[in-house]
């Protein structure tokens, strides 16, 4: 490890003379390059860089010019240089440094911009390894680190926000400070982390290493929230480069500024809503489904999803999977609502919700393929854990009828819709579903019998709301996400009126759990698949 060397302090004032600049998104470098030039900045670029600027009609050296050797090696070497990196590096108040630097005709460099190699966006558009490849910048981060480690004299830029702290400070007084300098190297630090995060969790895929040695999570910051699942708590939101239809690249339309539970209640509503093809509303508290369904279009499934338990329904958050109309946004705003996320709204409905002006609405563009490989993550004190996104899409053929009674077509598809469901509750998870609704959720109990009683406490009022002399759960499917270990759950499901079960069966006890089910005169089907969820 290299001795600290007896540096002196850095001055909390450096005058720039020169900055380098190198950009793939030239958006804004008109406009900052000519206050740097206005300014007695020297500019100094590379290959279409240099050629904008030139276009601008204003004075820029090609960095060949400084370190002699021109652009080589189809563009992948063209800064790894000495003189480029000793005028970054140099410690220009410390002897040694200064004697070098005169010695070996290194002017400093006081200023870099550097965007990088427009990697993320490269795979993200589908481009093939050798794209990819080609677009790993090397000079960028290279340049980007020495001056972010010099950052006692160079001011270093890795996005607009940064030049233009950068401009300002330099309009507004000659210099740039020590404290915009250190926050603009922390902010060039995390960029280059995020960079290799990036390449490197490409290159895993590539290979096949679903569990690389090392493993970094890198996001941008899209929100500061005010706090985070309580006041007492802070919290941030974060974008990963993964571009996926959801609340992270939501339009906020309205409302107000989106919490850390508004934010992840959202995006659990927008996954589950995203499994269904027929026009489907899903109503969130607190990270569970009280109500989903599916309809002739979005104002029925509206309406049926609330039915399954309007008093949980308030101030929840709503998905849907259609754009939203009109009429679907006066029955919404009927009751409180925190946050409302669709695919697209029309004028009339952004009218309508216009009128709640604490409603949040959330306009995607698309919805999430619920088929698409992925990977989530879990903190851990110490770490995090790291799994990819359940992909189960259970069928018809997928079944296992265990029992002597064969389910009707209309089971099977009440089993396969409430088992949908069940997907996306906490565990231990029961779903009573007819019909594409659902009747009653029993949601993150430490036992299974538990959630089968309160779903079918939430199906009995559902059905008393609706002024039934019958709970919903009556002639229902019931869905348990993973087996039964004992009778006794399969038993409460019976009770409650469900005529089929959908479970993944392997429980040690399954013969008595099949016997049960015969006994009650129930159709019984095995998934063979767990879709447990924490």
């Amino acid at each position: 490890m290299p001795a600290a060397p007896d540096f002196p302090p850095a001055p909390d004032r450096v005058k720039p003379v020169r900055a380098l600049i190198s950009l793939s998104d030239k958006a804004g470098l008109q406009a900052a390059a000519r206050i740097l030039h206005d300014l007695g900045v020297e500019l100094v670029s590379t290959g279409g860089t240099r050629a904008a600027i030139a276009g601008f009609g204003l004075p820029v050296k090609d960095v060949a010019d400084l370190t002699g050797f021109p652009e080589m090696m189809d563009g992948r070497v063209k800064t790894l240089h000495p003189v480029v990196h000793g005028g970054l590096l140099g410690v220009r108040d410390a002897a040694a440094h200064a004697e070098a630097m005169t010695t070996h005709g290194i002017g400093p460099i006081d200023i870099v911009w550097i965007d990088l190699y427009p990697f993320e966006a490269t795979v993200a558009a589908g481009g093939g390894f050798e794209a990819a490849v080609e677009n790993i910048d090397i000079g960028g981060p290279a340049m980007i680190r020495s001056g972010a480690k010099n950052h006692g004299y160079v001011a270093v830029c890795v996005d607009a926000e940064g030049v233009a702290e950068v401009t300002a400070a330099l309009q507004a007084d000659g210099a740039t400070t020590l404290a915009l300098r250190k926050r603009l190297a922390a902010r060039a630090f995390a960029r280059t982390a995020a960079y290799d995060a990036a390449v490197s969790g490409w290159f895993a895929g590539q290979v096949g290493d679903a569990a690389p040695a090392r493993k970094t999570i890198a996001g941008s910051l899209a929100q500061t929230l005010r706090y985070g699942e309580n006041p007492h708590q802070t919290g941030a939101f974060y974008r990963t480069g993964l571009i996926r239809p959801g609340v992270a690249h939501a339009e906020q339309i309205q409302g107000k500024e989106l919490g850390y539970n508004n934010i992840a209640d959202a995006d659990a509503a927008y996954e589950l809503v995203a499994e269904f093809d027929a026009p489907a509303c899903v109503i969130v508290k607190h990270a569970n489904p009280c109500g989903v369904a599916i309809g002739h279009d979005l104002l029925q499934a509206y309406g049926r999803a609330l039915e399954c338990d309007s008093v949980s329904a308030f101030g929840g958050v709503i998905a849907v999977n259609r754009s939203l109309t009109g009429a679907d946004a006066r029955a919404i705003t009927e009751i409180f609502t925190e946050v409302v996320i669709a695919p697209g709204a029309d004028a009339e409905a952004r009218a309508v919700f216009a009128a709640k002006k604490n409603l949040r609405l959330l306009l995607t563009d698309g919805l999430p393929d619920a088929l698409a490989e992925g990977e989530v993550f879990r903190s851990v004190a110490g770490g995090f854990l790291v799994q990819s996104r359940d992909r189960t899409r259970i069928t018809a053929q997928d079944l296992k009828i265990v029992t002597r009674r064969q389910p009707t077509p209309s089971e099977v598809r009440d089993m396969l819709f409430a088992f949908t469901v069940a997907k996306h509750v906490k565990s231990n998870a029961i779903v009573y579903a007819r019909d594409g609704q659902t009747a009653g959720i029993g949601a993150g109990q430490m036992n299974r019998r538990d959630s089968a009683r309160i779903a079918a406490i939430r199906a009995a009022e559902a059905g008393e709301a609706k002024g039934l002399a019958r709970s919903l759960a009556q002639g229902s499917a019931c869905a348990s996400e993973a087996f039964f270990p004992f009778a006794d759950g399969l038993i409460e499901a019976a009770a409650a009126g469900a005529t089929a079960v959908i479970q993944p069966g392997g429980s040690m006890r399954d013969a008595e759990v099949i016997a049960a089910a015969d006994e009650a005169g129930l159709a019984m089907a095995f998934t063979g698949v767990r879709v447990f969820r924490h």
